[in-house]
């Protein structure tokens, strides 16, 4: 089979495409035929070996995958041979084949296609799991979702809205700021035009943001904390902006507030039970037409490379798939 492969760390360009050998599912896996794969964040980051998980080489990027399973190791029972699934990888999902633990696999609705599905797990996973174990977001709250043209940013201005929130959208162009408009979002902040705390207190009458959804970090951190509301949380959900901020511990103190981590891909396995319910709501939504995944450019699969590097230039609006088949 082919696959995209990282045999030592460095950019994008480094990776090859080759022909290896198909994997063997163990017991508790499946064998996915993968028809397409989702390009994430932290695939920039774990070809260079800056990511908190560190695959032996040589192995394929790739977080997430759509696609048809071939083979079911006797450990799993909730899918079959000819399932249409969404998969979550960690790694490994830019090739034609890929051996999945069952646990992380989900049978995709019928009205939904293999590029949707492959767009779809990692981001509304994480934005769903962020707002609703998290953050417990509730109706009539306000949510500030910083870098919201990204694929975990549109996500949560969807989530946002679905949940009842008043969604105030944060990007760093005109043009991405349009796109979180049409996900739903009720107002709109470009913080390359205007100071980000002083949008977010004229946009609340000065009483702060329940919610943050963060996941650019840097400077935009800095700036949000400093409008967050009494009892509000700041979701620490990851650091696009390449810089990991510190918190002035005395503004948690004197806002009553809460910094909590988000980390959906350990959930998902800590709490499996809870991250279906979380799907079976996120695909219902899908079916009432309340999320709309934004897919803004597929590439082939030897042009992985580039579908990772348009994302670590954050050139990326919504989300970036590698077509396999």
């Amino acid at each position: 089979m082919k696959a995209v492969l990282c045999k030592a760390f460095g950019p994008a360009a480094d990776l090859v495409l080759e022909e290896i050998p198909s994997p063997e599912p163990k017991k508790n896996e499946i064998l996915l035929d993968v028809h397409a794969a989702g390009v994430n964040f932290p695939d920039t980051l774990i070809i260079e070996g800056k990511y908190q998980f560190k695959p032996p080489f040589p192995f394929s990027p790739g977080g997430e995958a759509s696609g048809v399973v071939t083979a079911v190791g006797e450990k799993v029972s909730h899918v079959r041979v000819g399932d249409r699934v969404m998969a979550l990888t960690g790694w490994g999902s830019f090739a034609e084949q890929i051996a999945v633990a069952g646990y992380n696999v989900l049978p995709i609705p019928e009205t939904m296609d293999f590029t949707t599905a492959a767009a779809f797990s990692m981001t509304y996973g994480t934005s769903m799991h962020a707002l609703t174990q998290r953050a417990k977001l509730q109706a009539g709250e306000t949510l500030l979702v910083l870098g919201a043209s990204g694929g975990v940013g549109l996500a949560a201005v969807e989530i946002g809205k679905a949940m009842g929130a008043r969604v105030i959208a944060a990007a760093s162009s005109a043009e991405k700021l349009e796109v979180a408009k049409t996900a739903g979002a009720d107002e709109l902040i470009n913080y390359s035009e205007h100071n980000l705390k002083d949008e977010i207190k004229r946009l609340t009458n000065g009483n702060g943001v329940d919610v943050i959804y963060d996941p650019v970090g840097g400077d935009l951190f800095d700036q949000a904390v400093r409008g967050i509301a009494w009892n509000g949380r700041l979701l620490v959900v990851g650091f696009a902006s390449g810089r990991i901020p510190e918190l002035p511990v005395n503004l948690a103190l004197l806002k009553g507030a809460s910094v909590v981590g988000v980390f959906w891909g350990s959930f998902a396995q800590r709490q499996p039970q809870d991250n279906a319910a979380n799907f079976q709501q996120l695909f219902n939504w899908f079916g009432e037409g309340k999320l709309k995944p934004l897919v803004s450019k597929v590439y082939p699969l030897e042009q992985a490379g580039e579908a990772i590097e348009s994302l670590a230039q954050r050139k990326a609006v919504g989300k970036v798939v590698v077509s396999i088949r």
